[in-house]
């Protein structure tokens, strides 16, 4: 089996406001893949760490911590005061350490030999109808199809598991929906035999997994938000998306709708 662990970056508002006011125009939902038997070396990687951290933080006098206390989030450790004020544990670490701590992430995609799918959302090219939830729901699809493809082209006899964060009950119950209808019915494209019943709705806190699609979300959305994609983080991943055997394009980067021409500059990745 294969666990994929999802998390998004940017807002799922499709609005991008006004000139004068404007909102984010990027919205990326990313899955991570791992196989069943690799996840305890990321597992052991990532805690082993942390509890190194939590052994010294404990023994300087700055803090007692366990391992649910030492979730990590891309914004978090971007952001000085958004550290302060919502992880204790990271913000008594110093750089050196978070530097540490972040690498580790990242370096679980080569050696877990980490399959990576992407859906990057360009809000300005939207049309009138889409909602929140629509916004996600599409961007889940376009996951689901890469997952499919990916799976019958690489591992047939294997079933794949979708991980996601459990952050809102009422968004959790309609994704579990869709899901079981893409399994009844599938999609207008294909069906989904490789992909199990139901998606796994963990907290964030517990699952360094989820924790590693965090980082890697936002690793995508700041390359297309600000179009920059020699971004050195989003270029770590590139070799790590799903491409077909012999392909020379990134089949699990998709960039909708169709007419925005961010789908050309993916292309040319």
């Amino acid at each position: 089996m294969y666990f994929f662990y999802f998390d998004e970056s940017g807002s799922r508002d499709p609005s991008v406001g006004t000139s004068s006011d404007p909102k984010d125009h990027i919205y990326v939902l990313l899955s991570v893949g791992i196989f069943e038997a690799k996840w305890r070396r990321l597992e052991s990687a990532i805690s082993g760490l942390k509890l190194e951290f939590v052994h010294y933080l404990k023994r300087d006098g700055k803090g007692e911590f366990e391992l649910a206390d030492c979730e990590v989030k891309s914004n978090w450790v971007r952001v000085p005061k958004e550290r302060e004020k919502k992880s204790p544990f990271l913000h008594a670490l110093y750089p050196d350490d978070l530097t540490r701590l972040s690498d580790i992430y990242f370096r679980q995609i080569e050696e877990c030999n980490a399959v990576i799918m992407a859906s990057v959302i360009d809000k300005r090219y939207l049309y009138n109808h889409i909602t929140h939830d629509s916004l996600h729901m599409k961007a889940y699809e376009f996951m689901l199809e890469r997952i499919q493809h990916y799976m019958r082209e690489y591992h047939p006899k294997h079933r794949a598991l979708v991980v996601m964060d459990d952050t809102d009950k009422r968004l959790n119950r309609a994704v579990a929906m869709k899901h079981a209808s893409f399994q009844r019915a599938g999609n207008q494209n294909m069906m989904f035999p490789a992909i199990v019943e139901y998606p796994f709705f963990t907290r964030s806190e517990l699952s360094n997994g989820v924790q590693l699609a965090d980082l890697l979300a936002y690793s995508v959305y700041h390359a297309f938000k600000y179009e920059k994609f020699d971004y050195p983080f989003f270029e770590r991943l590139l070799p790590n998306f799903y491409r077909r055997r012999n392909g020379s394009t990134l089949d699990g980067l998709k960039v909708w709708p169709e007419r925005s021409p961010l789908v050309g500059a993916a292309r040319g990745l």
